[in-house]
């Protein structure tokens, strides 16, 4: 893993056209270069409690979706409810950041490739995601990727607590130490199909407790360790 002594802060997600999406650090963070990831990738069912929630069987391997660039927002921006949904739910997540260039990664060495740790939302159009029967519309929407507020480096996964809190009230919890696919595994196995590219994001899935947000609702995700993620929901 890269060595860097403090964590890397999102001041805001440009999308201007010479630099679409890209992570812009805040002054003095020690980032030479903004986070401009090629790719977010999201792992599916990744907790057990969340198999057995909806009483679903364990997979083999990782199930994988993509989102597109144009769905990362930050810490602080409001997200608009699509006119065309009626059920938008919410489902904090850790995520992983990429340092350097990997294909093939073994699963002992994935740390190696492994910039740190930062939260995500991969809010969802449930309605539109059982309507389609797969996920790319449901998961795609402009705004439907919140991530950060730091990219925190060298933490040690099964001892982090991931929450969701939907306007104060707790509604998530879980542990990396409840994963199906381990972190490692999941890097290695995202490297068996795509080379990862330093600045991608890997989503490593949500705990139980995933439910609906209205429009005004402000959803926080948090992490001791890392900080804390919240952003409010529009009208479109």
């Amino acid at each position: 893993m890269p060595e860097r002594n403090s964590a890397i802060r999102f001041a805001r997600i440009s999308r201007a056209k010479e630099s679409p999406c890209a992570f812009v650090p805040v002054k003095g963070s020690g980032l030479s270069q903004p986070l401009q990831p090629s790719k977010i990738i999201a792992v599916g069912l990744n907790y057990h409690s969340h198999a057995r929630e909806l009483n679903m069987p364990v997979p083999e391997n990782p199930i994988l979706f993509l989102k597109p660039l144009t769905a990362l927002a930050a810490h602080g921006e409001t997200i608009s409810y699509p006119a065309s949904s009626r059920q938008v739910d919410y489902e904090g997540e850790l995520a992983l950041v990429i340092g350097k260039p990997g294909r093939n990664i073994p699963e002992d060495g994935a740390y190696e490739y492994l910039l740190g740790y930062t939260l995500a939302n991969d809010i969802t159009a449930r309605d539109l995601q059982k309507q389609d029967g797969q996920w790319t519309r449901a998961k795609s929407f402009d705004g439907f990727c919140p991530i950060g507020p730091v990219v925190k480096p060298r933490l040690k996964p099964e001892q982090l607590e991931i929450r969701t809190l939907l306007n104060g009230q707790l509604k998530q919890k879980g542990s990396p130490a409840d994963f199906i696919f381990s972190v490692p595994r999941i890097i290695a196995f995202v490297s068996e199909i795509m080379t990862v590219y330093p600045g991608d994001v890997i989503l490593t899935g949500t705990p139980p407790g995933v439910g609906p947000m209205q429009r005004g609702d402000r959803v926080r995700v948090e992490c001791d360790e890392i900080g804390v993620l919240e952003n409010r929901i529009l009208e479109t």
